[in-house]
């Protein structure tokens, strides 16, 4: 794992050693093994190294092939990079690393090349004789890129604070994506929160030339579904799926340093511990929050896991004040302001300082398998679609006595859904993932609302395909192409790298997504949590975890917003008020009003606000 950087001059200019320089310091974190860059004429390339296949000096990268053509800097983990090896005959292979892999595969196949990778990616391979650059990115959007482009001048990076540091990207905020920050906790690929930087996304590339840039998609959550499984019995599929997840895990375990896997206790890291352990011959180095508030802990489960496998298992006791002590760490560590992260920059910390470099994690299970509430909430609202063909004034009137019998916030969303035309996923599920809607921001933001909704634009464009998929599939593809990718995997990159940890997802091996997704709904439903994982790997996991009532540790948000961390927060808080964007009373009064405890505040709404403002002063970031 690494982080890479570029910039193409196509005007009379020549790149500046010092910028490029400046762009893979600003991601000395990402990999601290080695540094390098290369030069020539219009094109500089750089890169650091986190070194996890071929320690050698000599897999260091800019790599340039064998012809001396192409030169390529690679961030990710190419995991079949010997079956592709095996076909690329007459290379004369110098290194045993998966970077040569990429790029002798590109001198061969050109983009097609991707067609053959199994892995996470995002790479930059410049071709001399061309002057052309192609930059791609993996199909689930593990690994991230960001490019800004001016007029002549195209500046690429794993990281937005490194494009920053080139000094050539205006640090400009993107007001017109501020009302989707606070409705979302995020901000949607290809937008990021700086003016002209976007996000390539998940499986696309891009070519770009004198011409200009080209982008294209070469993988598609809808269009590539495999409805091999159609027809099939429920043993079978199970079977298949079996396959399919021991083969994702098993590629997931090459690697030339230590490796472990977090173990939240969970049905999905349980899973990929037990697979790990018994892939495996050594124990599984596992790796565990626990709190002292047993009643909320997944900690005993999580040993239950590790006594039954065996693994050198390591339970980290955090404590409140311990948290606290390590927030300000992991606010720094944010690359891209989210509402969510601090978890996973604590558990990669601990498990970077226990010596490992690499770590597998259960992300994707829930998402995949029907593990969230809004499966069957979309199914629930599919069977009382009648309700949308009652006139729009009953609709209104019966949402004013929702809210009027429970102000909650559910009570609310459902209000919001009533007076949508239809009870279809393209309205119901962005209703599911908002944090606040375009009323409640209008009190407090000053920015004008433009009219998009990221999460609907997504759902529409995965609506273009013909591809009919079967509705808890059509939810997964929501829930993917939204939350997942543009706030866990996205916080998971940001937030391990931070300490130089590698993460691997197996449940996102994309063969086994494909065939996943075309499963149909009788299969999947959830009768007991994730059903069709569990009953396809049959003994793996032990009924308490399976079984087990729902938990998870809640930190006491509210009263540290309101104690410890209120001269932190409000500093902040005060610092966006006056920022022109917002509208300075209103949010100075509903910091005052959630301080005091009055309803309709809740503290995530001020913390969106905190970790903005933080990021915005760290980066220097101008309206």
């Amino acid at each position: 794992m690494c982080g890479i950087a570029g910039i193409l001059e196509f005007n009379n200019s020549h790149p500046n050693d010092l910028v490029i320089r400046k762009m893979t310091r600003a991601l000395a974190h990402r990999g601290p093994d080695a540094e390098g860059t290369w030069i020539e004429n219009k094109i500089a390339l750089g890169h650091r190294r986190l070194s996890i296949i071929d320690l050698s000096s000599a897999a260091n990268q800019p790599f340039t092939d064998n012809s001396g053509r192409y030169i390529i800097a690679f961030n990710g983990e190419i995991y079949n990079y010997n079956e592709v090896k095996s076909q690329l005959y007459g290379y004369a292979f110098k290194t045993t690393s998966d970077t040569e892999v990429i790029v002798a595969a590109y001198a061969k196949w050109g983009a097609h090349c991707l067609d053959h990778f199994k892995g996470m990616f995002a790479f930059a391979i410049w071709d001399k004789a061309k002057q052309e650059l192609f930059i791609a990115r993996d199909r689930l959007g593990i690994k991230p890129v960001y490019y800004f482009r001016q007029d002549r001048t195209v500046l690429f990076s794993s990281e937005i604070r490194s494009l920053l540091q080139s000094e050539i990207v205006p640090r400009k905020i993107n007001r017109k994506v501020v009302h989707e920050y606070f409705t979302y906790q995020t901000i949607h690929a290809p937008e990021t929160f700086i003016n002209n930087v976007f996000m390539l996304m998940p499986g696309h590339c891009m070519t770009i030339n004198a011409s200009g840039i080209n982008i294209e998609r070469y993988w598609h959550i809808v269009e590539n579904t495999d409805f091999s499984s159609e027809g099939k019995s429920y043993e079978n599929v199970c079977a298949d799926i079996n396959k399919l997840f021991y083969d994702a895990v098993s590629r997931r375990l090459i690697s030339d340093v230590p490796f472990g896997a977090f173990l939240s206790g969970g049905i999905d890291s349980s899973a990929v511990v037990g697979a790990m352990s018994r892939i495996h011959s050594q124990p599984v180095k596992t790796f565990t929050i626990a709190f002292d508030e047993s009643e909320f802990s997944e900690a005993k489960f999580a040993k239950l896991i590790a006594d039954k496998y065996q693994t050198d298992h390591h339970e980290f006791l955090l404590k409140p004040e311990d948290f606290l002590n390590l927030l300000p760490e992991a606010m720094n560590a944010l690359d891209h302001p989210s509402g969510d992260g601090p978890n996973s920059y604590i558990v990669s910390k601990i498990t970077r300082q226990a010596g490992v470099t690499m770590a597998l994690s259960g992300l994707g299970g829930d998402e995949l398998f029907a593990g969230y509430p809004v499966f069957k909430r979309t199914e629930l609202l599919h069977q009382k679609s009648w309700l949308w063909k009652l006139p729009l004034a009953l609709r209104h009137l019966l949402g004013k006595l929702i809210t009027t019998l429970k102000k909650d916030t559910t009570s609310i969303k459902m209000q919001q859904l009533l007076l949508s035309p239809n009870a279809s996923l393209q309205y119901s599920f962005p209703v599911s993932r908002q944090i606040s809607n375009a009323r409640q921001l209008a009190a407090f933001i000053e920015e004008k609302f433009n009219g998009i909704d990221a999460v609907k634009s997504i759902i529409e464009e995965l609506n273009k395909s013909t591809v009919r998929l079967p509705l808890f599939s059509q939810v997964s593809a929501a829930e993917i192409s939204s939350y997942m990718q543009n706030v866990l995997l996205r916080d998971t990159d940001q937030m391990s790298m931070a300490v130089a940890l590698e993460v691997r997802v197996p449940f996102l091996d994309y063969k086994l997504v494909e065939y996943v997704m075309g499963v149909k709904d009788e299969y999947k439903n959830p009768v007991y949590p994730k059903k069709l994982l569990v009953d396809s790997l049959g003994d793996l996991l032990p009924d308490e975890v399976v079984h087990r009532k729902k938990m998870g540790f809640v930190f006491p948000w509210e009263r540290w917003l309101k104690k410890e961390l209120n001269t932190f927060c409000g500093d902040r808080i005060y610092a966006l008020a006056n920022r022109g964007f917002m509208n300075k009373e209103a949010l100075t009064n509903r910091w005052q009003s959630f301080n005091e405890g009055k309803p309709g505040v809740r503290w995530l709404d001020m913390w969106l606000c905190v970790v903005l403002e933080h990021w915005l002063e760290k980066n220097n970031i101008e309206y």
